[in-house]
Formats: structure tokens, C-alpha cells, sequence
């Protein structure tokens, strides 16, 4: 199963987007998953994670938080890549409207049920808060997630559930921000946290050979289905 290329017009109105999307089979309504990506965009990860959700029976879009300056996936070895989100407060944001306009668009569709969850990695990972808190959604989950230490007070009050997961490897998740998290998971029960010993950053990502970890990629797409399960 493999999903298509759309555009989204931006209702910040400075025009349109890609986003990749992929259908379950069937006409049954099912939740959404939205695809926050890394720095390398829409890539061949991503969206084969995408296609791995329709499979399961899930709609999932993921759209380009990067067209306002370089379109499209980069390669990792590209120095740009790391560099597209410099400096990174101010694109997070500019990519709520993105993923807010995803959401719209996913509602318009015959198969949506009306519940939708949000699934960052790396760079997109603070919308796995971001998404339940301030953009619609009734979920969320982060892998690998970066730029995390400035969120954590985005959970008072949040009585969605968020899921999170890391490796004790990360150098993006350094110790007082995994203890931090881990410490908040205890507080709130919406809130869980899972850090696995030995594994790095991009674990989730198979271009990543170095990082790439296929048990906790499992583990973390177990999760996220669980969820989107409960929002049936």
C-alpha cells in the first residue's frame, strides 16, 4: 500500500503545501495520524510510516513543515538539512498552521471518524504536545524527540494523552531533560514516558543505519496504534 502527494492551501494564505497521504483500504471511518517530520522533510521514512498506518487501517498525512524555505526532503548528508530549522523556535511555529491545516483537510475526508492523533520525530517532536494542547488533536506521540526542555510546562493542564520515547543514547534528550519528563510522567497520568538503554537518536529512521533500532521502532509503532485504536 503507498500513499499520494497533495497540496494544502495555507490558511495563512502565502500559499500551498505538499503533504503525503496515505488511505486505509476499505470505507469504515478511522482516526488520523498527522507526521511531524525531521529537519530531511517527507522523506522515504516517513513516509513509509505513513504507509504502514493506512495498513493497519488508519488514515495518515504528512505534510512538508518546510516549504517556506527549502521544499522537500533533504538527504542526510545534505548540510542543509541542518540548517532549515535555524532558528528553530520560529519555524515550530510557523509549522503549527501546517499541521493545523492538515488536520482541517484530514476532517474533510469520507474515512475520518473525527479523531486524530499527532506523531513528531526529532524536529517535529514537540508536536506530539503541541497537537493535543493548542491545535485540535486528541493524541500524541514523540520519538526522538528534540528542543523538548522548552515544552515540558506546555503539559500543565493537558489532560490528553502523550506519549514519549527516547533513547538513553540521544544526544538531543540529554539526562536532565529524559530525568525530567520521566519525573513528570509520574505526576501525570496522561503523560508516558519510555527510554530505552543503548539506543541514539533517529532510531526510528531506517536511512539512519547507525541509529536505526527495529525493536524499539516497534515498540514505538505499537504504541502510536494503540492509541489510535483507543480513538475509535
Amino acid at each position: 500500500m503507498s500513499g499520494r502527494h497533495i497540496r494544502i492551501r495555507s490558511s495563512g494564505g502565502s500559499g500551498e503545501f505538499d503533504c503525503y497521504l496515505a488511505l486505509p483500504a476499505g470505507d469504515a471511518k478511522t482516526p488520523a495520524v498527522v507526521l511531524a517530520s525531521a529537519v530531511h522533510g517527507v522523506n522515504a521514512d516517513i513516509r513509509g510510516i505513513a504507509d504502514e498506518f493506512a495498513a493497519k487501517g488508519f488514515i495518515a498525512a504528512a505534510p512538508d513543515l518546510f516549504w517556506r524555505t527549502l521544499p522537500g526532503p533533504l538527504p542526510r548528508e545534505d548540510e542543509r538539512a541542518g540548517q532549515r530549522s535555524q532558528p528553530r523556535m520560529p519555524v515550530l511555529k510557523a509549522g503549527e498552521t501546517d499541521i493545523a491545516d492538515t488536520l482541517a483537510m484530514v476532517r474533510t475526508l469520507p474515512l475520518h471518524n473525527g479523531k486524530a492523533a499527532s506523531m513528531g520525530f526529532c524536529f517535529g517532536g514537540p508536536y506530539a504536545v503541541i497537537g493535543p494542547k493548542r491545535l485540535g488533536f486528541d493524541a500524541g506521540i514523540g520519538c526522538h524527540s528534540t528542543q523538548m526542555k522548552d515544552f515540558l510546562n506546555e503539559f500543565d493542564g493537558l489532560e490528553k494523552p502523550v506519549c514519549l520515547i527516547w533513547g538513553d543514547r540521544d544526544f538531543a534528550a540529554p539526562p536532565e531533560v529524559l530525568a525530567a519528563y520521566t519525573e513528570r510522567a509520574k505526576q501525570q497520568p496522561t503523560l508516558a514516558v519510555h527510554v530505552f538503554p543503548g539506543v541514539e537518536h533517529g532510531y526510528m529512521m531506517r536511512e539512519n543505519a547507525k541509529a536505526w533500532s527495529p525493536q524499539t521502532y516497534e515498540f514505538s509503532m505499537d504504541k502510536a496504534l494503540g492509541i489510535l485504536r483507543s480513538l475509535r
